[in-house]
């Protein structure tokens, strides 16, 4: 037996008091990360508009399925624990603790993959905030087409919650025509040249939207002519902070995000010891029972362990199984088949 410890009558109530009230714990934890999956994936939607791609999404949707099932499984842990102790009722568990280990083990597992994903998926992120950004500054200026039209204050909003400008920086602005057409008089000869000098024809500024501004700035906020010293007075394009937000929103959105995502390891990570005290306990807590009353006497002593064999021995047995419930469940196709059938009622019985 593997770690195997001896109970009395005495300790087996403790331990199903102590482990009653680990399960309730649990599930207030499930319930923790269910919401924090939730929080998640509501700031992911609400800025899923400048995002390539959703699979940062399975980090939040790993969290709210684990929550769920670890509020499902330490229920039912709470409840085997209140039975552990009756002789007529506990038996009817012993069926369904096979099950609750392989799902409570499961749940591990998919916390720790959730910590590690979290890590893993920076890169991923960084690049799908690259590429919604930059269509979202290109189509800034479509309010009047269909699925672009919330685009400009989408990105407003965004550079002032954050405190951000274009995607690396504020000279992003300068590559694109983020001026509307219909606000743009073609009469105009500055118009008419600025269309001229550019190759694709594009009304070309160096200039940022308002919601670039930092209303932190003493100064007033400077958005045309940003590479002009001589277009605003005590002036000078390369020491000037141009009165703007000079981080961009790419590494804006991906600290805001990674900060999330770190901040909920901790969190996960003690569920994690959490579900893993509850899960070895409980397992004390059926093989002390089921020894007890394997013996006839429920208030005598016995023996509880985690495995009944060696490690290597029970992955064996598990192989086996495994294996012999695989082939239970192939059918054999000459029986199956109707000529099988024809040929089993043509053979002649044995004289």
């Amino acid at each position: 037996m593997l770690l195997k410890m001896n109970f009395t009558q005495q300790r087996r109530v403790r331990l199903a008091q102590g482990l009653w009230l680990m399960s309730w714990l649990a599930v207030m934890c499930g319930a923790f990360i269910f919401c924090l999956g939730v929080y998640l994936k509501t700031e992911l939607l609400r800025r899923n508009e400048v995002m390539e791609n959703t699979e940062i999404h399975v980090v939040p949707n790993i969290l709210m399925m684990v929550g769920l099932a670890s509020i499902g499984t330490n229920w039912v842990a709470s409840r085997v624990c209140q039975d552990s102790l009756d002789a007529t009722r506990f038996p009817r568990w012993k069926v369904l603790l096979l099950a609750w280990f392989a799902v409570a083990a499961l749940l591990c597992c998919l916390l720790i993959a959730v910590v590690v994903l979290s890590y893993a998926l920076q890169g991923r992120l960084e690049e799908s905030l690259k590429v919604g950004l930059r269509n979202g500054i290109r189509f800034y200026k479509d309010t009047d087409v269909p699925g672009r039209c919330f685009q400009k204050e989408t990105i407003d909003r965004l550079q002032m919650e954050f405190r951000c400008c274009g995607n690396s920086n504020f000279r992003d602005w300068f590559e694109v025509q983020w001026v509307s057409n219909r606000y743009l008089d073609f009469t105009s000869k500055d118009v008419k040249d600025r269309i001229r000098s550019n190759v694709d024809g594009r009304y070309l500024l160096d200039a940022v939207p308002f919601s670039c501004c930092n209303p932190a700035s003493p100064r007033p906020c400077l958005q045309y002519h940003l590479t002009d010293n001589s277009a605003h007075y005590n002036y000078d394009f390369q020491s000037e902070e141009l009165n703007l937000h000079s981080r961009g929103c790419r590494q804006a959105l991906i600290d805001y995000y990674m900060g999330l995502m770190n901040s909920t390891g901790p969190g996960v990570l003690s569920v994690i010891l959490i579900q893993m005290t509850v899960l070895v306990s409980l397992r004390y807590l059926q093989t002390a029972v089921e020894g007890a009353m394997a013996l006839e006497d429920p208030e005598g002593e016995s023996v509880g362990y985690l495995l009944e064999k060696g490690v290597k021995e029970t992955i064996e047995d598990v192989k086996i199984n495994v294996m012999t419930m695989l082939k239970l469940a192939q059918v054999d196709p000459a029986e199956a088949s109707p000529d099988g059938e024809k040929a089993a009622d043509a053979t002649p019985p044995a004289s």
